[in-house]
C-alpha cells in the first residue's frame, strides 16, 4: 500500500467465521449464483460489482493486491521503477507468462491493451484513468492511433511516461482496464470478446452461455504459492437473490454473487446455525442517486438542492433493516478524505418546496427514476418516490435488469435520475471522482451518470493527484476533502444516500480466511485464494 493511504485494516469492523479449514485443499467445484448476466467479461468494459471479480479471475495486470489485503504487489510485472520526478514508470515483465490460447504475453500486449481502452471505438468507462499518459486523449479524440507515452524497449519492458506525477498510478495499473488481452483474439471477436474472453489469469473461460452460465476452469500455467485451489467455478444466472441465499443455506450453491438481499438479512443474521458461515464487514461503498445535468429541470442548481432536501435518508435505511449509515457526502467513512464534520443537505421538505418555487416549479414536475430491478433497489426507489411526491415531484419508476440498466443509465439524454452505488476500485478518494464525477466519465458508455462536468473541479483533482510525494500526503488528502465538499455545496452533483455494510454467506464446504469474503479489498472475492473442503 502506498504510504499516504489510510490503513484499511484499522478502518473496518469484521465479524469473522469461527471454524474453517486450516490448510487450503486443492480440487472440487464451486457454484456462484447471480440474478442477471454480466454487463461484460471484457476487462475494458466490465465495471460492475458482479463482473469485477470474475474478470480478475480470468485476467491479470501489471500490479495486483495481495489476497485479503489492500497491499499492492507486482503481478505480470516482475519489478518496477518510478523516476525521481514521478513521471516515468518502468516495468520489467515476468517471462514465460502465457495467454489461455497458449501464446506468450509480451510488452506489446500491455501497450495494446491500454491503447484499446483509450480507443474511442471501445467506449471504455476506464479511459479517464489513462488521460495523464500522452496519446490517450488524442486517441479518444480520433487524432492518434497509438499512445506516444507508452514504449516497449524490448519484449519484457514497458515504459509509461506521464504528463505529471500521479499519486494513484500504481493502483491504476491494478485495475481491470490495465489487464492484458491478446490482440489477435480481441480483434477477431470485437464487441463479442466478452463471450470469448482470453487472458493470463488463474482461470480460463471454457463456456459462456448468455443468460445461463459461465464455466471457469483452473489455468494449469498459473501458479502463485500453490494457488488457485478450486478446479472449476460455475457461475449461474437467473437466480433471484432470495432464492440464491436459500440455495447457499442448503449448500446447493457456495456463495451469492449479488448484494445480500435485505429480505433475508434478519433470518440469516439471527440463525445460530449459520453464525460460522455469515460475515458482516464495512466496505468502501456509497449508495447515491444521480440527477442528469443534461435534462431539464436538473440543469438548475436549486432543483438539485431541493431533491437532496426532499429525501428522508433515515427512513430509507430503516426500510433496509438499518443495514447502513446515512450520509450527506460522496466519500465513505473509511476512505481518506472523508470529513466527519460535513453533514451535507438536511432533510427539509419545506425548504425543498421553497427552492422549487424559486426555480419556477412551485407546481412540481414529472420525472423518472431508473434502477436495477433486484432487491433492495425497488424498495429504495419506492421510498424515494414517496419523499419526492411530498414536495410535488411525481417520479415514475423504471426497473431494469442489470445489462439494460447500465446501457440506459450511460446514455446522456435518457435517464433523468438513477439509483446506483459505487464500490472503490482502490482505496483513494480520487477513485470516487474520476469515473463517476469527472469530465472524462461524462460520456456515453461512461459511469458519470449525472453527466456532471466542472472543468475547474477537474483541474483541482489533477493538481491534487500530482502531489505524489508521501511527505505531502496530508496536504493531498486535505485538497480532496475540499474538492468533495465543493462538489456538493456548490453543484449538488448527487444525492448521497447511505454507506451500506457488507454481508456474505458461504456454504459449509467453501473455505477461506474471513477477509476473503468481505469487501474491504479491491477484489472482494478472490477466486484463486479460497478452496473447497474435500
Amino acid at each position: 500500500m502506498s504510504r499516504y493511504l489510510l490503513p484499511l485494516a484499522a478502518a473496518f469492523a469484521l465479524t469473522s467465521f469461527a471454524a474453517i479449514a486450516q490448510e487450503p485443499q486443492k480440487g472440487g467445484e464451486a457454484i456462484i449464483v447471480f440474478k442477471d448476466d454480466f454487463d461484460s467479461m471484457d476487462p475494458a468494459i466490465g465495471y460492475t460489482v458482479q463482473s469485477w471479480t470474475p474478470i480478475k479471475a480470468v485476467f491479470d495486470g501489471l500490479m495486483d493486491y495481495k489476497p485479503g489485503t489492500s497491499e499492492l504487489e507486482p503481478d505480470l510485472a516482475e519489478s518496477f521503477e518510478i523516476s525521481p520526478d514521478g513521471k516515468t514508470y518502468t516495468f520489467k515483465l515476468r517471462q514465460g507468462v502465457k495467454f489461455h490460447n497458449g501464446r506468450e504475453m509480451k510488452a506489446a500486449d500491455i501497450k495494446y491493451s491500454i491503447e484499446r481502452v483509450c480507443n474511442a471505438a471501445t467506449q471504455s468507462p476506464g479511459a479517464g484513468y489513462f488521460t495523464g499518459i500522452p496519446g490517450c486523449q488524442d486517441m479518444l479524440d480520433g487524432k492518434a492511433t497509438e499512445m506516444s507515452g507508452i514504449t516497449t524497449p524490448d519484449d519484457y519492458t514497458v515504459v509509461f511516461q506521464l504528463t505529471e506525477p500521479n499519486a494513484t498510478m500504481l493502483h491504476v495499473f491494478a485495475l481491470n482496464f490495465s489487464f492484458a488481452v491478446p490482440k489477435e483474439v480481441a480483434e477477431e471477436f470485437g464487441q463479442d470478446f466478452t463471450h470469448h474472453a482470453v487472458g493470463t489469469g488463474a482461470y480460463k473461460m471454457t463456456e459462456y452461455s448468455p443468460g445461463q452460465q459461465i464455466v471457469l476452469e483452473r489455468n494449469p500455467d498459473w501458479n502463485r504459492d500453490g494457488r488457485p485451489y478450486i478446479d472449476k467455478y460455475i457461475l449461474q444466472f437467473g437466480v433471484e437473490p432470495t432464492v440464491g441465499v436459500l440455495r447457499v443455506q442448503k449448500n446447493e450453491a457456495d456463495i451469492l454473487g449479488e448484494i445480500f438481499p435485505p429480505a433475508k438479512y434478519l433470518e440469516v443474521s439471527q440463525d445460530a446455525s449459520l453464525k460460522d458461515r455469515f460475515v458482516t464487514a464495512g466496505q468502501l461503498n456509497t449508495n447515491y442517486m444521480t440527477m442528469n445535468f443534461n435534462i431539464k429541470p436538473f440543469d438548475d442548481l436549486r432543483v438539485r438542492q431541493a431533491v437532496n432536501m426532499a429525501v428522508n435518508k433515515q427512513r430509507l435505511v430503516q426500510v433496509l433493516n438499518n443495514r447502513g449509515t446515512v450520509t450527506g457526502q460522496v466519500l465513505p467513512p473509511a476512505m481518506a478524505g472523508f470529513d466527519p464534520q460535513y453533514q451535507g443537505y438536511p432533510y427539509d421538505p419545506e425548504k425543498a418546496k421553497a427552492l422549487l418555487a424559486e426555480a419556477g416549479l412551485g407546481d412540481g414536475f414529472t420525472t423518472e427514476i431508473y434502477f436495477q430491478n433486484v432487491d433492495p433497489w425497488p424498495r429504495m426507489a419506492q421510498s424515494i418516490q414517496q419523499d419526492l411526491a411530498a414536495v410535488g415531484i411525481k417520479a415514475e419508476l423504471r426497473g431494469l435488469d442489470l445489462a439494460a440498466f447500465i446501457g440506459t443509465a450511460s446514455k446522456p439524454d435518457v435517464p433523468p435520475m438513477t439509483l446506483t452505488e459505487w464500490y472503490a476500485d482502490f482505496p483513494d478518494p480520487s477513485n470516487f471522482y474520476t469515473a463517476i464525477l469527472g469530465c472524462s466519465g461524462a460520456v456515453e458508455g461512461g459511469y458519470n451518470w449525472s453527466f456532471y462536468c466542472n472543468k475547474e473541479i477537474d483541474d483541482r483533482t489533477k493538481a491534487a493527484d500530482a502531489i505524489a510525494d508521501p511527505a505531502r500526503a496530508a496536504e493531498r488528502i486535505g485538497e480532496w476533502r475540499k474538492i468533495m465538499a465543493d462538489i456538493m455545496d456548490k453543484d449538488a452533483a448527487w444525492v448521497p444516500l447511505f454507506n451500506p455494510n457488507r454481508y456474505s454467506l458461504r456454504s459449509e464446504r467453501l473455505q477461506g480466511a474471513p477477509e476473503m469474503f468481505s469487501d474491504i479489498i479491491s477484489q472482494p472475492f478472490p477466486f484463486d485464494a479460497v478452496w473447497i473442503k474435500q
